[in-house]
């Protein structure tokens, strides 16, 4: 993947992502606050923020894509935000929704895609700040 490609690639979901955490909370909020009880909606809530902080972090790993060009640990944070927005936020919709506690187990692999994510990130900052 070229480099412009692969900035606009983390940028794009990272865009994509805070359209959805923004629909999605408008629906929660508006669609099924009378649906849901107040827990079920709590979880529900908790995806959506967790959604729109990761979009941020999709966003900042594709703008240093493009100041950095092939920086695989911007890429792998990249993956790893993705990787946690889908096993975290998405087992929690689930679970509001569905009401199947067993997804609850899935969203500490999401939670270990966000730490990696960060680790990554900042593990990318430090290289950076280095002289060639």
């Amino acid at each position: 993947m070229s480099t412009d490609s692969t900035g606009r690639l983390w940028i794009s979901l990272g865009a994509l992502n805070g359209f959805l955490s923004v629909a999605l909370g408008a629906f929660a909020a508006h669609g099924l606050k009378h649906r849901l009880d107040a827990y079920a909606l709590g979880v529900f809530d908790k995806a959506v923020d967790y959604q729109m902080a990761h979009a941020l972090a999709l966003l900042a790993v594709g703008l240093l894509t493009v100041k950095v060009p092939r920086n695989r640990l911007l890429n792998w944070a990249g993956w790893s935000f993705t990787a946690g927005i889908l096993l975290f936020s998405g087992s929690l919709y689930v679970l509001a929704l569905s009401g199947i506690r067993a997804l609850g187990m899935i969203t500490p692999l999401g939670g270990i895609g966000f730490l990696l994510g960060w680790g990554l990130l900042a593990w990318a900052a430090w290289r950076m700040a280095e002289p060639d």
